[in-house]
Parts: C-alpha cells; structure tokens; sequence
C-alpha cells in the first residue's frame, strides 16, 4: 500500500513540473489560448521602412544609427543599422506619440555580436525611462524590461534563439497595465506591469550588438506625456 502511494504521489508531481514546464519551453506557451488584447481597430497605424525617408525627426538617446542599403530587406532596399560597440545599450526613438495604448511590430535581423546580439521594441518612453522588450541570438530565452537608471527584468520565456544573419518578428501589445508580446508569430509573453503608463515607441540593441531593422510599425492611442 505504502508502495502504491508513493507511485500515486510521483505521478502527481511529475504532472506539475510538466505543467510548470509548458510555459517555459519551445513548445507553444501555456497561455497560447488566452484572449488576445486588442487596440481599437479603427486606429491608423504608422509603418517606417526606411525606402523615402530616413531617421530626421527620430531621438538618438545612444548608439549609431543609419539607414543603409541592404541585401535581402524585407521592404525595398534600405535598413536601419546600430553599429555601436562600445554602449550598455543603444536606443532610438521614433517621432510619433506619446502613445497610451500601443500595437508595434518591427522586423530586425542580428548581424554580429561576441557578448549580445539582439533587437528589441522601447515602449512607453518618457524621461528616460521605459519598457523594452527584446530577443537575442546568443541566447535561448524572450524577455521584457523596465528600465529607470537600470534594467529590471519582469517577464522571462524560453524560446529557440533567433538565427543570427537572418530576419525575425516581434510584435507587442500593450493595454493598460496588460502586455503580450510575439516573436515570429507565436506569443510567448502574457504579462501585466503598471509603472509606466504612456510615452514613445522606440528601437534597442545591447553591448556589440550589430543589429538591422525594418518595418516599424505603430498603432497606438495618443496620450499621455
């Protein structure tokens, strides 16, 4: 009898960690079926694919940034590049906002990077302070940022490291306090956070990354400051 309650027992445990796994591996997330959050469809969204205009207007907070011709981009010919080497991390910043509620999307592809070769989304810029969420080719995890004079992780999940040299998606969400976040199409972050409520939609790389960036995309609520 002791036997068997402990068989019972082991097979109950083993069924929570593969239910604390599910989460965090390279399957589909286990809220991959939770309801999608939306901005209003009415909005009219704002795309920057570099071809007829460059960066006049944007807010270089670090980093060296330029447009580019490119081989193999996904819209026409140009890109934007971060060639800075030396930064924490490097930051642009688009025109449009300040934006409440936002819906961005942004292809980037890691070109190089001994200790980091990622892209990310800033959102909710102001002041210096702000979200980011990035994914990174050295590195098999997604993850979401607030930063305030230094990095704060608040959302992690484990995913296949985006192929370095190729382009990949991301996409986020964000309404209210609630912010999800795809990478190449599938969800993988589900997660709310309320320290910073508005601001600009923005670009990041760190360390020596060398990253390209196309098609930003923006949706978003205007308000705030």
């Amino acid at each position: 009898m002791h036997g068997a309650r402990m068989s019972r027992r082991g097979l109950f445990r083993a069924a929570l960690a593969g239910l604390g796994a599910y989460g965090t591996t390279r399957g589909a997330p286990a809220f991959a079926a939770a309801t999608e959050i939306k901005v209003p469809d009415s909005l009219r969204g704002e795309t920057f694919d570099f071809e007829t205009k460059g960066i006049e207007g944007w807010t270089t907070v670090a980093g060296q940034w330029a447009v580019e011709d490119m081989a193999g981009a996904p819209s026409g010919k140009k890109v934007l590049v971060q060639r800075a080497t030396k930064n924490p991390f490097n930051v642009i910043v688009a025109p449009p906002g300040p934006y409440t509620d936002v819906d961005v999307s942004m292809r980037f592809k890691p070109i190089s990077g001994r200790e980091d070769a990622s892209g990310g989304i800033v959102f909710r810029f102001a002041g210096g302070r702000y979200y980011v969420v990035r994914a990174n080719a050295l590195e098999d995890n997604f993850r979401l940022y607030c930063y305030d004079r230094g990095r704060r992780q608040i959302a992690t999940a484990r995913v296949r490291a985006p192929a370095l040299g190729q382009w990949h998606t991301v996409r986020l969400v964000a309404v209210g306090d609630h912010v999800q976040v795809w990478l190449d199409g599938t969800r993988y972050l589900d997660h709310r956070d309320a320290r910073l409520k508005s601001g600009r939609v923005g670009l990041w790389t760190k360390a020596d990354s060398i990253t390209a960036f196309d098609d930003l995309t923006i949706r978003g609520v205007t308000g705030g400051g």
